[in-house]
């Protein structure tokens, strides 16, 4: 399948990245070899705070790790999603009643359902794109080198 491009420009991702700095991380991973680690890692050493969001793990990068979005105690900005496509309807759903703001389908997720539920509930909707490289792409932050220096 072709994914289609989500149409939104630098300047939206810019002011998502610079504004919303809560981010719920659904499918977090204590794998550190895998993106659900280290990006989020990445983003914690970019001044993001991060809450896991995965029901196999307690905690990682010593936070506490929840079952649900909805078990999630406090306000999301945005939810970043390491989860197959086809979890994703569920996640839009809990971030819509989350009131999270944005949903991030990372690199390779995209679910047009799970899009058409996000953008009815309010949210702005970004996908087949890694936050991390985003990041790294719009405000000049170097690359890492190796994934155990992040």
């Amino acid at each position: 399948m072709v994914i289609p491009p989500d149409g939104l420009d630098d300047e939206v991702i810019r002011r998502i990245l610079r504004e919303y700095r809560v981010v719920a991380v659904v499918g977090m991973s204590k794998d550190p070899m895998k993106p659900g680690h280290y990006v989020p890692k990445f983003l914690m050493r970019h001044g993001y705070k991060i809450i896991p969001v995965n029901p196999t793990i307690q905690e990682v990068l010593g936070l506490k790790s929840y079952e649900s979005l909805l078990d999630v105690p406090e306000e999301v900005d945005i939810v970043d999603v390491f989860r197959r496509p086809e979890h994703t309807v569920e996640v839009a759903e809990q971030a819509v009643k989350k009131k999270a703001k944005v949903l991030w389908l990372q690199e390779g997720i995209y679910n047009p359902e799970a899009v058409e539920i996000a953008r009815k509930g309010g949210l702005v909707v970004i996908w087949n794109r890694c936050i991390m490289k985003e990041h790294n792409r719009l405000f000049g932050s170097k690359p890492h080198i190796s994934m155990d220096r992040l």
